[in-house]
Formats: structure tokens, sequence, C-alpha cells
């Protein structure tokens, strides 16, 4: 098949180059990093083992045309270029596959394309981008694969089986949405949190107009100090109630079992940390907001969600 990956950050190219080394063609949409990987490839490091692949490289999607497949890697604070990006790429056959954090990107895509093209795959891995082109792969990596606002069909039993075919476990559900829900579980608290350390612990309590600064908090520092695991648990209990008043059953056991997960990853930064620690915006609109505000259409109480978000929205004005 050819694919094209767009956001070739640490999940677009990890994923694009288990597939490369799968033998698909596929294409990276480059920008600063065109020139490393052009010359050196993209390099994973990997407990499973490291290895190296040359993709075809390009600069504009003009380059690259019509593809079987687009990965969407994108941040989600870059979801304003969907419309300069993607219509080269993606033909009436296409399947645009968004790799993307939170709610909303696929109702971003819908106003584009055809609502049957729009996929969705939840990436549950723990990796980081070292430097242009090496990508350090920590645990997991498996992908739930859903399609927009409906079951899953034949093409989508296909892209999970060449995800299978390239070594990335890939599982397939007929509830997009639960998914999406059921993955906040974890993003919310232990994203939100991570950053919200530079605020205090009290800052998520009692919601005060000033910061203080304190040390940003990897997972296993949330997960050693009993007020943040608590705070945590919290969090995870109102996404869950949220979910459930939207018609999305999780059962509260799954809190427990997230928590426990995230023990064997050590210190995990997640992804709104190092875009924190690096000074770029904060993915705040599809991992926090967009959360929030269908959590509050329930009349669910989410104080603990609210707080977060003033905090982070604050946190993000002023790093």
């Amino acid at each position: 098949m050819k694919i094209a990956v767009v956001g070739c950050g640490a999940v677009g190219s990890y994923y694009g180059a288990r597939l490369c080394r799968a033998g698909q063609e596929v294409h990276f949409l480059l920008r600063s990093d065109f020139e490393a990987v052009r010359q050196n490839g993209v390099a994973i490091h990997s407990p499973a083992g490291n290895f190296t692949i040359h993709p075809r490289c390009a600069r504009t999607p003009d380059e690259i045309g019509i593809c079987d497949v687009v990965l969407i890697g994108l941040k989600t604070t870059a979801n304003d270029q969907f419309q300069k990006l993607l219509p080269p790429l993606v033909g009436p056959h296409t399947a645009a596959v968004t790799l993307q954090n939170g709610l909303g990107n696929t109702e971003q895509l819908a106003q584009l394309f055809s609502p049957e093209q729009i996929l969705s795959g939840l990436c549950f891995v723990c990796l980081n981008r070292v430097k242009p082109g090496v990508i350090h792969h920590l645990k997991y990596g498996t992908i739930v694969l859903g399609e927009f606002r409906r079951r899953a069909g034949p093409r989508t039993q296909k892209l999970a089986a060449i995800f299978q075919d390239a070594g990335v476990p890939c599982k397939v559900t007929d509830n997009l949405a639960q998914a999406q829900w059921e993955k906040l579980v974890w993003n919310i608290p232990f994203n939100g949190l991570g950053v919200a350390g530079v605020a205090g612990y009290e800052a998520l309590v009692t919601q005060p107009s000033t910061l203080n600064p304190q040390p940003v908090l990897t997972t296993d520092k949330l997960l050693a100090d009993p007020r943040w695991k608590q705070l945590l648990r919290d969090l995870m209990l109102e996404v869950i109630a949220a979910a459930g008043a939207l018609g999305f059953e999780i059962p509260i056991a799954y809190a427990e079992e997230q928590i426990e997960r995230t023990r064997t990853m050590a210190a995990y930064k997640a992804s709104t940390l190092l875009d924190f620690e690096l000074g770029r915006p904060l993915e705040l609109e599809s991992m926090f907001l967009e959360p929030l505000r269908r959590a509050q259409t329930t009349g669910v109480p989410v104080p603990r969600l609210a707080a977060l978000c003033k905090v982070l929205q604050r946190l993000d004005q002023t790093h």
C-alpha cells in the first residue's frame, strides 16, 4: 500500500517506520527533519530490537500525491493545517487515519472528507523523539483502530492486518467513541498533572489566582506521592462518570488497572509534559477542553477536571 505519514514526531515516525520495515511504500512528509531523515533514515531504539529504515521523503504533499492510507501524527495544535496538508494526499478511496490524542479530531477531518473515509487509531505506547529521525521506544505499542461514527468494515480489518504484519499489535473496535473515552481515563490525569505539578498540588484543589513553581512530575513521581495519586484517581473517576453519562460504560476498576499498568513505565514523561518543557503549545483543546465541554453537557460534576483545565490554560499562556 502507498502510505503517507503527516506529522513525523514520535508517534508518526514509529508507526511509519514499522510499516516501512514490513515492505509498505511509506512516504514521510517532513519539514525541519527533512535533511536528517533523508540522509540517515529513521532510527528506532526499542527493547524489542533496534532498526533503521529509509522512507521516501517529501517536503510538500504534492510531491507524494494520492495515497491508499494517510496516517496523521500531527500535534492537535496543528489541526489548522489539515486543509493545507491533506487534500493533495486524499483521493475518493483514501483512508484518513488520525493517530492523535483526545476528542474532536475526526470531526475536523469530516469537514474536509467523506465521513466514510475517516478512521482513528488510538495509540497505547510509551515513546519519545530524542532528536531528528531518532525515536526511543520504551514500552507497549498497541493501536486500537476504529471508524468515525460507524462499525469497522473490511478496510479497517485489512489495515489492522497490515499493522499486525508490521509487528504492531492492532485491535479493531466497533465503537470508536467508547475507545476514545477509555483512553482519556489515562491521558487526562497523567498528561495534565505532569504539567500541573508546576502549579503545585494546592492549585488543583483551591484554584488560586497565582501559581508557585514546582518540579514537573513524571509518572513515577505522581504515583509515589499519596496526594497526587489520589488526585489521579479522582480525575479518572470523573472521566469514567462523564463517559457513562454519555453512554460509554467504563468499569470503575478500569482506573486501578491503569494506575497499576503505569507503574511499569518507571519515570515516563507524557507527551504534554515534553511539550511544556520544550515551550510548545499544549494540546489543551482536544485532550482537556473538549472532554470538559462534553462532560459538562451531562450535568455530572467534574470539579477536578475543570480545575485542571484552568491551571493548564494559565500555564500554557505563561510558559
